[in-house]
């Protein structure tokens, strides 16, 4: 079948479950709401089994089908191989149809958030290479993972290192810190306020032993919850410790709260994650969009392998506020009508563009000259391309061509996440 002839694929995605996943009883489980939405995904939703990640993509660990008029269903990474034009040859050219990362260079994912993540980064493009080399087993791919999250309900997470004068108060207030820090020398490297001195205190805190750090995590929580005294941190700090210790016990990821910035974002906002940058989704529900890759370092708040000497030589230890780690979102100059909102990140594998429709509305986009993976988060409506019509689902996902100008319609309500990757 000639690609142009199929410009729009629904696809069959793929369902993580991971033990910080929303269990399926819950109403707001987004993962397991949208993978409802296909019947061709068989998904048998289960009480108490915590659903955690919704895959879109041609990453091997968890790759998307597509759905052909005939009725078949094929690997959505097999059929654009075959068909390269529905990826756009300027994309090919520039990123390949590698098969250890997909035929796209991007992955899309829905997550939802119940329990905290791993404090971990990303390895840049070099890294990577290295540790795929060295630790296939753990490292899965050689590609590098920078990534975007768009809030789809109120979401709280870590990113990035803290304001130098946040840290420094700590160190110098909290008393079970300072017995885990070596108080002075690591009071010392603070107030030197480099990213040199920076690396020093963060890997005695990470590098600590578990006789050391284990009594003062259950310290510093107990205290905390019973608040039987004044406190010497904001009770949004205060709180978030005992959470993280209720989730993860005497984890020294607990202490992590004092060394990195405690983000919130609400719906339709946004953040980007560079490479080697200090990060951990704590709640709520988020699209992930990142470059086409599988591979994380971890060093606490996990049950999983953790790689604590590589995440330490690894990070940038750039210190900043939580405002600076948040994306503009600008209406996108691509929809005739201004109703899609351009999340684009400082990186080539992809944007996110996010259209809201609401009572007869319409947005007609521009091509774009590169593939993308669409994803109804809300409502009805309908895909217009030329003279045919497609029905659009809540929960629905759906796979556009290269070069294919498409037109959003509805009735009523109708919210669509379109990643995409165009070279300019």
């Amino acid at each position: 079948m000639a690609s142009q002839r199929v410009s729009v694929i629904p696809l069959v995605p793929g369902v993580q479950s991971y033990e910080w996943g929303v269990p399926g009883r819950r109403s707001d489980c987004l993962v397991a709401h949208y993978a409802s939405a296909t019947k061709e995904l068989h998904f048998d939703r289960k009480d108490d089994q915590p659903y955690a990640e919704l895959w879109m993509g041609t990453h091997p660990t968890l790759p998307s089908y597509a759905l052909l008029p005939d009725g078949s269903k094929v690997l959505l990474h097999d059929y654009l191989c075959e068909h390269k034009a529905l990826v756009g040859d300027e994309v090919v050219a520039r990123f390949g149809l590698d098969e250890g990362r997909g035929a796209l260079p991007f992955l899309f994912k829905v997550l939802s958030i119940n329990k905290a993540l791993s404090i971990q980064a990303h390895p840049d493009k070099a890294l990577a290479e290295k540790l795929h080399k060295e630790k296939p087993a753990m490292y899965k791919d050689d590609n590098h993972k920078p990534e975007m999250a768009l809030a789809l309900s109120d979401f709280e997470g870590f990113c990035g290192f803290r304001p130098w004068a946040e840290m420094a108060h700590f160190v110098a207030t909290v008393p079970e810190l300072r017995s885990v820090l070596e108080a002075d020398a690591a009071w010392d490297a603070v107030q030197a306020t480099s990213s040199s001195a920076l690396h020093d205190v963060f890997g005695i805190l990470m590098r600590a032993s578990p006789t050391v750090y284990e009594p003062a995590v259950d310290a510093i929580a107990t205290r905390y919850r019973q608040r039987t005294g004044p406190v010497e941190v904001t009770d949004e700090v205060a709180d978030l410790v005992v959470r993280l210790h209720e989730q993860y016990p005497r984890d020294i990821g607990v202490f992590c709260t004092f060394f990195l910035n405690i983000v919130h974002l609400e719906r339709g906002q946004a953040m980007f994650l560079g490479a080697n940058e200090p990060h951990a989704y704590l709640a709520g529900h988020i699209l992930e969009c990142m470059a086409a890759s599988d591979n994380v370092v971890r060093a606490g708040l996990t049950p999983k392998a953790r790689d604590v000497d590589v995440l330490l030589s690894m990070l940038t230890y750039k210190s900043a506020s939580a405002d600076e780690q948040r994306l503009r979102s600008p209406v996108w100059d691509g929809d005739a009508q201004g109703h899609t909102l351009l999340y684009d990140p400082p990186i080539p594998e992809f944007t996110l563009l996010f259209t809201a429709l609401r009572d007869s509305q319409r947005s007609e986009h521009r091509a774009v000259h590169g593939p993308s993976i669409v994803l109804v988060t809300k409502g009805q409506g309908e895909l217009l391309v030329g003279e045919t019509s497609i029905p659009l689902d809540e929960g629905r996902v759906y796979f556009i061509g290269a070069h294919t100008p498409v037109t959003w319609t509805t009735q009523g309500t109708l919210d669509v996440a379109r990643a995409f990757v165009e070279v300019a």
